[in-house]
């Protein structure tokens, strides 16, 4: 679905600009988020599935330090084209699986594992490899970069395009 600049209402505009960061650690992140915006919780919930739904955000969630929270991994697995959608079943089902899509590679299901731990880490993998048959590609993060997507949005201008 597309979504046109005159589709998000000044309460849409408000909840973008607030919450690119900044998302309220607690047990009820959108209960805040409403108060702070004098508004509803399920107003808010609501929102956000609609602003999903026309592909204006594409995620709501934190953002870990992966190294601060345990240990992850990025992996990728070559696999028969048609059984692609079979592995990616099998490798979402594995604990601390996450970001799992396919790529135009030979190496064509990449995703990321998180455990705790790194034995714990390694352990899954491991499990997981046995589960699939095939070996996994382990790309361990060398080095880690923070891109802040987060940025004000010109409604104004957008209006005038």
């Amino acid at each position: 679905m597309h979504c046109q600049i005159q589709d998000l209402d000044a309460l849409d505009r408000r909840l973008i600009d607030s919450y690119q960061r900044g998302l309220p650690v607690c047990p009820r992140p959108f209960l805040r988020v409403a108060e702070r915006l004098d508004t509803s919780e399920a107003e808010v919930i609501a929102r956000l599935e609609r602003l999903q739904s026309l592909g204006v955000l594409s995620r709501v969630g934190p953002v870990f330090d992966h190294a601060r929270a345990g240990a992850s991994l990025l992996a990728a697995v070559a696999v028969p084209k048609v059984e692609r959608d079979a592995f990616a079943e099998l490798i979402n089902a594995a604990p601390g699986v996450n970001h799992n899509y396919a790529r135009e590679h030979d190496y064509n299901l990449w995703f990321v594992m998180t455990a705790p731990d790194a034995p714990e880490l390694e352990a899954r993998l491991g499990a997981l490899e046995a589960r699939l048959g095939v070996p996994l590609l382990r790309l361990p993060m060398l080095e880690s970069f923070h891109i802040d997507l987060s940025f004000p949005i010109p409604w104004a201008e957008l209006e005038s395009t």
